[in-house]
């Protein structure tokens, strides 16, 4: 018997006994009832809102959250992506709900307090998306521009952060908890602010949890970034980092923004995940502030002077939020400072100076003596709020607490906070690292002893064991080859490329900047990487092209300024032949492109090259500018693009979307196939691994949360 069947035979009772309708279909499980009662007491005892603004607080609180979702800021298509957007989505809709009666208004808009008009929000549900069609497309949208990298689904709320700490495209970024890396995405798109050259700075995204490093890694594919690191460490017990100086030795590194986005109860969300109403309790937070205080307090540590670090969670509870960033002020005796936060039309509550503190049973203790010993272990002196002769000094109010009736959103805080010096306990801290030792075994009561403290032992690191990062040579044997098939000037170094393997071939190179390269040689042996660099050039053996090196999209946008040959300028109808093209194994003929291009390409040698096409989006719209990576084969060029990237530049050339259902594997397929397959070729010298895949669109019961 199969697997399936047997499985099926053991239901038993319970599945003999499962509801059903007259037909006989199993019901689906009861809705969740969202009320709790002890949540509503609990929060209108901490005076989170105004009284006459409570009820509106909880009614909101019961109603499903909006969908939200930004446009990717650093990449050149952004005006474009932007345009259709208002001129032809938004459009579309509005027709829609002028015919229709509806209770709920679900045109999309512009939040009002992100910059640049790129973060956008709508209503838009299952329903809403099978009923109609302009509502379908609108989600196909969605779906297909995130995948590709050109927008991103993100809760509004989440999007604060990033924009609190003003990332500047020479700054060292320290995200401590980046999963699943939305907020890491846009500290990117801040790096990236100036398309011209890769920046000076660059962005360590690290999660506790392995398996889900690997969700930062996706994002970072997603937004292209050579600037970009992904470690996998415990934030409350980051390691000491250095820096290697222009003279070979090694300083602490310390970063210009921090962002400690903490893990918390959570309740904030409650409008998403509806589970937390029949588990909500006071005890959640509670038992998450220690952990909470520890990684910010880590974070500071971890801060330049005059550097600035965002505080935030996703919890309203005054015991996570203003409590943990009371606890750093007080501790750190006046070297850090709470900052004002400037996002103009932003609605939001100024921070608590008093709270109550309450056990499981919501039975409050004015301080600390009175706590009985059952809950000793879990209520601690930080959960106190301040006296009211010391809060004045603190200026909680700076705080900010966005509450979901007052814009349509989640519920959240953030607190910005500014090092001005260095903090009491930092240069013990530092000095021990230096000696290898570990602060925290360090025995207070021999502290008269004259002997140096015992070494730290390495600590096992945990997860997959990676493979090594090894950085290039101007002598490796295919440097040259490359540098000189592509015409790299001197601005491209060898030594900011990666390779993952010791030995034999290699098949990826991946490229880096100046300011990675020495946060890996400098830390590679106390650091868990997971991740470095964005994938450039990947081997692909071909007897067609002299360089047995393709170029990978996901790399050019920060390779393509120091190529300076191997360059073609295509047309508008030129992109639109290659990117129509749906059959398996054939690309478009070079008799099918404009004179002027067949005429530009005829001297060219096979293999890979860069695409370079011009034009204005449709509707006066802003000018669209493209740089993708082609392949021209004996006889034949084509683009070398992934199936969602290909829907993308359809829909930038005002090409109709077809509709087809798609399946979790196939949005992952390259439209190439293989990227790292190697070898064999076809009579016209194209890869014989590249698969044109039908141009994909996407089926309207796919729902992304």
């Amino acid at each position: 018997m199969g697997k399936g069947k047997k499985r099926f035979k053991n239901k038993g009772k319970a599945w003999d006994n499962r509801e059903t309708n007259e037909k006989g279909v199993t019901k689906h499980y009861p809705d969740i009832i969202r009320e709790n009662a002890n949540f509503e007491k609990y929060y209108r005892m901490q005076n989170i809102c105004p009284d006459e603004e409570f009820d509106q607080m909880m009614a909101m609180c019961r109603q499903s959250l909006p969908a939200s979702f930004r446009i990717t800021g650093s990449r050149s298509e952004a005006k474009a992506m932007l345009h259709i957007v208002e001129n032809c989505l938004i459009k579309d809709i509005i027709e829609v709900g002028k015919s229709e009666d509806q209770q709920v208004e679900i045109k999309p808009f512009a939040l009002p307090w992100y910059p640049g008009k790129t973060a956008w929000q709508i209503n838009l549900t299952r329903n809403d998306i099978r009923r109609n069609e302009a509502y379908a497309r609108f989600h196909n949208f969605l779906v297909w521009e995130t995948e590709s990298g050109n927008t991103s689904r993100q809760e509004a709320v989440s999007m604060i952060p990033p924009l609190a700490l003003k990332v500047e495209p020479h700054h060292k970024v320290l995200d401590m908890c980046a999963s699943p890396g939305s907020k890491t995405a846009q500290i990117i798109e801040m790096l990236h602010a100036e398309d011209s050259k890769p920046p000076e700075g660059y962005v360590i995204a690290n999660d506790m949890d392995n398996k889900r490093c690997y969700m930062l890694v996706h994002q970072g594919k997603r937004l292209q970034s050579p600037a970009f690191v992904v470690t996998n460490h415990d934030a409350s017990q980051f390691p000491e980092l250095f820096y290697t100086g222009a003279d070979g030795e090694k300083t602490p590194l310390k970063f210009d923004r921090v962002l400690c986005d903490v893990p918390c109860s959570g309740d904030g969300t409650i409008r998403k995940n509806i589970d937390i109403w029949k588990k909500w309790n006071c005890a959640n937070s509670l038992s998450l502030q220690q952990v909470q205080y520890q990684i910010l307090k880590r974070g500071m540590e971890l801060l330049a002077t005059n550097g600035l670090l965002v505080y935030s969670t996703c919890s309203l509870n005054p015991l996570e939020d203003e409590a943990v960033v009371c606890r750093m002020l007080k501790e750190a005796k006046g070297s850090v400072e709470l900052m004002d936060i400037d996002l103009p039309h932003l609605k939001y509550l100024k921070g608590l100076s008093h709270w109550k503190v309450c056990d499981r049973d919501l039975n409050v203790y004015e301080k600390l003596e009175d706590v009985p010993q059952k809950w000793a272990t879990t209520i601690h002196s930080g959960a106190f709020p301040p006296s009211p002769e010391e809060a004045p000094s603190l200026h909680l109010d700076k705080c900010l607490r966005i509450l979901p009736h007052q814009q349509d959103t989640g519920g959240f805080f953030v607190a910005l906070l500014r090092k001005t010096e260095s903090l009491p306990w930092e240069a013990s801290l530092t000095m021990n690292s230096e000696s290898g030792s570990d602060l925290n075994n360090v025995d207070k009561s021999s502290s008269t002893s004259s002997d140096p403290p015992p070494a730290k032992k390495p600590k096992r690191m945990q997860g997959y064991k990676e493979d090594p990062y090894i950085f290039m040579s101007d002598d490796h044997e295919i440097w040259e080859d490359i540098k000189k098939f592509y015409s790299l000037d001197e601005s491209m170094k060898s030594v900011n490329f990666i390779r993952r393997t010791e030995g034999g071939k290699i098949k990826n190179l991946y490229l880096t900047t100046d300011g990675v390269r020495n946060f890996v040689m400098s830390n590679d042996k106390s650091v868990k990487i997971v991740n470095v660099g964005v994938k450039a050039l990947v081997r692909i053996d071909n007897k067609w092209s002299k360089c047995n090196f393709r170029l990978s999209q996901e790399g050019l946008p920060s390779l393509c300024s120091s190529i300076k040959g191997r360059r073609l300028h295509i047309t508008k109808k030129d992109l639109m032949v290659m990117l129509e093209q749906t059959e398996e194994d054939k690309a478009p003929l070079l008799e099918q492109f404009t004179e002027k291009t067949q005429e530009a390409i005829k001297d060219m040698e096979g293999g890979s090259l860069v695409l370079i096409c011009d034009f204005p989006i449709e509707g006066n719209g802003p000018r669209c500018y493209l740089e993708l990576v082609g392949w021209k084969g004996a006889v034949s060029l084509r683009v070398y693009v992934q199936k969602s990237d290909r829907t993308h530049y359809l829909r930038l050339c005002g090409m109709p979307i077809p509709k087809y259902g798609v399946e979790k594997s196939s949005r992952q397929t390259p439209i190439n196939g293989k990227e790292e397959a190697n070898g064999v070729t076809e009579n016209n010298g194209n890869p014989k691994d590249v698969k044109i895949d039908p141009v994909a669109g996407v089926g309207t019961d796919v729902i992304l949360d």
